[in-house]
């Protein structure tokens, strides 16, 4: 029994010694937050164009008279957008 205790204080020594880290960001973060932010940039302008692309065909469907396949493309562009800019959101409630 006194073996136990005497574990258990050790472990608690050490543990006292340890304290509350401060988080850091590591060595060269700050180039993959630039390529982040970059690849971020490039979604989003991807995702514009995409709506304006698919508004443009949207009308000139509605114009010749053809079928009209472009609301399909203008629904899949705001879903892939609300998906692209959430991904932060989806990936913190999934971790924690």
């Amino acid at each position: 029994m006194s073996m136990l205790l005497a574990v258990h204080d050790a472990y608690g020594q050490i543990l006292a010694q340890v304290g509350n880290p401060t988080p850091e960001a590591p060595p060269a973060s700050d180039k993959l937050l630039k390529l982040v932010r970059y690849f971020t940039w490039f979604v989003l302008l991807s995702g514009v164009l995409g709506i304006t692309y698919a508004g443009g065909r949207f009308a000139w469907e509605k114009w010749t008279g053809g079928g009209l396949e472009s609301p399909k493309m203008v629904a899949g562009a705001m879903i892939g957008g609300i998906v692209a800019t959430s991904a932060g959101t989806i990936m913190n409630a999934v971790i924690t």
